[in-house]
């Protein structure tokens, strides 16, 4: 036999022997599926992404370099994410990353098969019935949910710090994020003597409406409670909040670099990458149902003096001193 056939016939049957005892099997291509109502094009979702990315390879001790994400955006279209749930799991995803209640109820609907990591600052996942307990969630549904009754009963104390004796706060609420922030900050508005005025909103096209009633109402403030359709409109909810002279706290930081007052809330960066690290585990064999729950445990306080100015509103020194950015 020529040494050229030789070489070749020894290579094939080197391919078909079975591995050593304790070799690795070359990596498998990994699929994560990254599910959100967020908009195509949208820079604030294609840096989600990337801070997605970003736990996904780099953290745990060892690179991953074979990990493909499979973006579904359904662009403030809530009837979109079922479909595109069902397009992850045809799609072999072995991971879905949920972003919103929305999306974790489009992805629980889809597959009790498919591990599901979320992303949710709106909803308490035992009392939704995701899982049954914080600890060892049981189902399929693991990760990162906002400890709410306490979070909530913060930025109302913290409206009360920036407009002094305020007894009218607006709350501008999307009913697709569930109830359960809404009901934390009655009783926290409660405690505090203050009389809540819920302003209901489905899309963008009702922003508008939603602040000329505010003004009407007497509102001497406004909270914007957490969700998906406020994230991707700050620009435009600082704008109207401007346009009606009303001081308003919004859960996502970057509203003030908008043009907002405030921002109060979860590290959203650092969020994704800790989703993108959940999700990793789980590629890597940990079991979703034993996964603990996780709880942010960064947060952010982003001031904007300018349109403090503008409002006619003296920032005191608790915000400034506990800020994490002022913007001047």
């Amino acid at each position: 036999m020529r040494r050229r056939d030789f070489i070749r016939t020894a290579a094939v049957v080197a391919a078909c022997l079975p591995l050593p005892v304790g070799a690795a099997a070359p990596p498998r291509k990994a699929r994560v599926g990254f599910l959100t109502l967020g908009a195509d094009g949208s820079p604030l979702v294609d840096g989600r992404v990337a801070s997605l990315r970003e736990g996904l390879m780099t953290r745990g001790g060892q690179e991953t370099v074979d990990i493909e994400v499979l973006e579904r955006r359904a662009g403030g279209q809530i009837d979109r994410l079922a479909p595109m749930a069902a397009d992850l799991v045809a799609q072999d995803v072995q991971v879905i990353c949920a972003i919103s209640p929305p999306a974790v109820r489009a992805a629980l609907q889809t597959t009790k098969a498919v591990p599901i990591v979320a992303l949710d600052l709106e909803s308490d996942p035992v009392a939704s019935g995701w899982a049954a307990g914080l600890a060892h969630p049981g189902g399929n549904v693991t990760g990162i949910f906002l400890d709410i009754p306490g979070f909530n009963a913060k930025t109302l104390q913290m409206l009360g710090e920036v407009v002094p004796g305020i007894r009218s706060v607006a709350v501008l609420w999307h009913r697709a994020s569930g109830s359960l922030q809404l009901d934390a900050l009655r009783a926290a508005a409660t405690g505090l003597g203050v009389t809540l005025d819920i302003f209901e909103v489905n899309s963008a096209a009702d922003f508008d409406d939603a602040f000329t009633a505010m003004t009407k109402a007497g509102a001497k403030g406004v909270i914007m409670l957490s969700s998906s359709l406020f994230a991707g409109n700050l620009e435009a909810l600082a704008k109207l909040a401007m346009r009606e002279k009303l001081p308003a706290i919004n859960t996502f930081p970057e509203y003030a670099a908008s043009g907002g007052l405030i921002g109060y809330g979860p590290d959203l960066p650092s969020l994704f990458v800790q989703t993108g690290f959940l999700a990793r585990k789980l590629l890597q064999g940990a079991a979703v149902a034993d996964q603990p729950i996780e709880r942010p445990t960064r947060f952010q306080l982003i001031a904007n003096l300018k349109t403090a100015a503008a409002l006619n509103l003296t920032l005191p020194p608790s915000i400034l001193i506990s800020a994490d950015s002022v913007i001047e």
